[in-house]
């Protein structure tokens, strides 16, 4: 992997930034948490330089796909205990008590991947539900956690969760936040596959490379927002929908070189999603 991109306050003396940043060649940027020492618990900081980082994402058009991991041992095991002690104190850790938006995986027009290596829970585990594509290694424990600390299922977790593992399921998960194996996650849908710990990363970018070097990120971009959006939808609604999406994708310049590459039997060669394309999912899709 090359270009680290993010010059973020460092946290500590030799920590370095709360989320190291990587883009390889293919255009897969590494997104990982930075807090080993806490196993990467959420912070303040963390929170405002990672939406940071995905608007950076969403705007650059060589960045075709997003893995999003944790540095260490774990992913995310949630807010980190000081903001919550405080919190519960009636401290305000935002301004004028206004919480930033926790949905970017899920509403980023790019692919993006979880590579969870670890505990993941509370906002870890939104983070890591909101992604596309989930892989986990076989140790990984997941648990929303809200309530046994007195909390609701936060970030719309209540609305995604059941349209991933089923209702019956999600309802188990955020009623009793019991954790959850790796094993487990695999046969209930919560994760697409099981990795060993050595292989998660690479297993991670080299799928999200896939996406990268062979996709339209246009179509992707469309596809991801059709997947959402047919959730809250008959089927009629979401058939008529995609007949308009289809009129539009045709005369995209991605459909004319999807075509000539698989008959010329060469790779693709898509332009990139960038800032000036990055709303069109939303208007053609909504």
């Amino acid at each position: 992997m090359t270009d680290t991109r993010a010059e973020a306050e460092p946290q500590g003396a030799d920590e370095g930034p709360v989320i190291f940043d990587e883009l390889t060649e293919d255009g897969v940027l590494v997104l990982t948490l930075n807090r080993p020492e806490r196993h990467n618990a959420w912070t303040l900081d963390m929170e405002l330089l990672y939406n940071e980082l995905f608007d950076r994402a969403e705007a650059d058009p060589d960045v075709r796909a997003v893995v999003l991991t944790g540095a260490g041992r774990s992913f995310c095991p949630g807010m980190d205990m000081s903001v919550l002690d405080a919190a519960s104190s009636g401290a305000r850790p935002y301004p004028n008590d206004q919480l930033p938006p926790r949905v970017r995986p899920l509403v980023c027009p790019k692919p993006v991947i979880a590579a969870v290596n670890g505990a993941c829970a509370g906002i870890g585990f939104n983070q890591a539900v909101m992604c596309d594509v989930r892989f986990a290694v076989p140790e990984a424990k997941f648990a929303a956690a809200f309530s046994r600390r007195g909390l609701v299922a936060e970030d719309g977790v209540a609305w995604i969760l059941p349209r991933v593992v089923g209702y019956g399921r999600a309802s188990d998960l955020l009623l009793s936040s019991r954790p959850v194996t790796g094993a487990e996650a695999l046969e209930i849908g919560l994760v697409n596959r099981l990795v060993e710990p050595a292989d998660m990363l690479a297993t991670a970018v080299e799928y999200a490379s896939e996406l990268a070097r062979r996709c339209s990120p246009y179509a992707m971009s469309l596809i991801k927002r059709q997947v959402q959006d047919d959730q809250a939808r008959g089927f009629l609604d979401g058939h008529h929908d995609a007949v308009a999406l289809l009129a539009k994708a045709k005369k995209a310049p991605d459909y004319r070189e999807g075509v000539r590459s698989f008959i010329e039997r060469r790779p693709p060669q898509f332009s990139g999603l960038g800032e000036d394309q990055s709303g069109v999912a939303e208007e053609t899709a909504g």
